[in-house]
């Protein structure tokens, strides 16, 4: 354990050594000259002798608290050196916690324009399924899917978590160019046992669709989803804001025109009371913009072939 005087009085030591004078070191630090005399007895106390001789109408160090002055001043201007480079390193990096899928499918294609326009911040990106206490692990903001209630954070829903079947042109060449709604209990699914599955099963009208009945392999986000099934591995339930270009380049189709919800969305989440941060502030700012940008219609579904089924259902265009 360190034996030192309290920090403070060790500030108004160094200041009033530095003037020489109580009043002078007083106004430097915002505080009555009363105030100044008090701490500086708390050192003499502490240390049991004397650091400053009255003489008139001026005050003047004793020998030994001049010769530990100019120590102590030095030690002060690395503590304020150490807190200024925190202060600088906080200022030029900014840390993003988000999902995996929302990482890898979003914005890891696009946190290179956001660096583009800020070059004096750097991006940390970590990808992690769990939440981040935005309070003491170093995070600054968050990308966060639920309801966007999180006590003492600030939230800006980003877009609705909808999902509807997807799979690739090859899987739906496969099954002769045409699948129905009631084909998907029969057919290899991917993650099966997410309620996504079963939400937009009986919103399609099967009512007996349960979890238990379904098939398929299961996968650790929907990023892993989807790339399995453009590796024609089954059919996956996805948000199509993630596999825009995707749908656009024809590595995966969407299947059918409903598009279900379980009423839960991506937010921006952070600290309320860092709300005017600057590098904060220019990252929300980005993003709600760039989440705009991104919203853009959803490209044609390949319109499937008919069968001795009979005529394919109306599909989205």
């Amino acid at each position: 354990m360190r034996k030192i005087p309290p920090l403070a009085a060790v500030r108004v030591f160094e200041a009033a050594a530095r003037h020489e004078n109580f009043t002078a070191a007083a106004r430097e630090l915002g505080m009555t000259q009363a105030a100044v005399s008090h701490q500086i007895r708390l050192i003499e106390d502490n240390l049991g002798q004397q650091l400053f001789r009255r003489e008139r109408q001026r005050v003047v160090l004793t020998d030994a608290a001049r010769r530990a002055a100019g120590q102590i001043g030095k030690g002060l201007d690395m503590i304020e050196a150490a807190f200024a480079e925190m202060r600088a390193d906080d200022d030029t990096t900014l840390t993003i916690s988000t999902t995996p899928t929302f990482a890898n499918a979003w914005l890891a294609w696009r946190i290179g324009r956001f660096q583009m326009r800020y070059p004096d911040i750097a991006v940390r990106l970590l990808m992690q399924e769990g939440l981040s206490d935005l309070s003491g692990d170093g995070v600054d903001v968050a990308v966060r899917s639920g309801s966007g209630a999180w006590p003492g954070l600030a939230a800006d829903r980003l877009m609705e978590q909808d999902f509807t079947p997807m799979c690739s042109p090859g899987f739906l060449a496969a099954q002769g160019g045409r699948i129905l709604p009631q084909d998907l209990l029969g057919l290899p699914l991917i993650s099966p046992h997410d309620p996504s599955w079963v939400c937009w099963l009986r919103q399609a009208g099967l009512a007996q669709a349960n979890e238990g009945a379904l098939q398929g392999v299961r996968m650790d986000s929907q990023a892993n989803d989807g790339h399995a099934a453009m590796a024609g591995q089954g059919v996956a339930m996805l948000t199509p804001f993630f596999w825009h270009q995707d749908m656009s380049d024809r590595r995966l189709v969407q299947l059918f025109p409903q598009v279900s919800s379980l009423g839960i969305a991506y937010w921006f989440v952070y600290p309320e009371h860092r709300r005017r941060t600057p590098k904060i502030r220019r990252f929300r700012e980005w993003l709600l913009a760039e989440i705009g940008v991104g919203a853009k219609p959803e490209p044609p579904i390949i319109p499937p072939m008919e069968d001795d089924r009979g005529p394919a259902p109306d599909q989205k265009r």
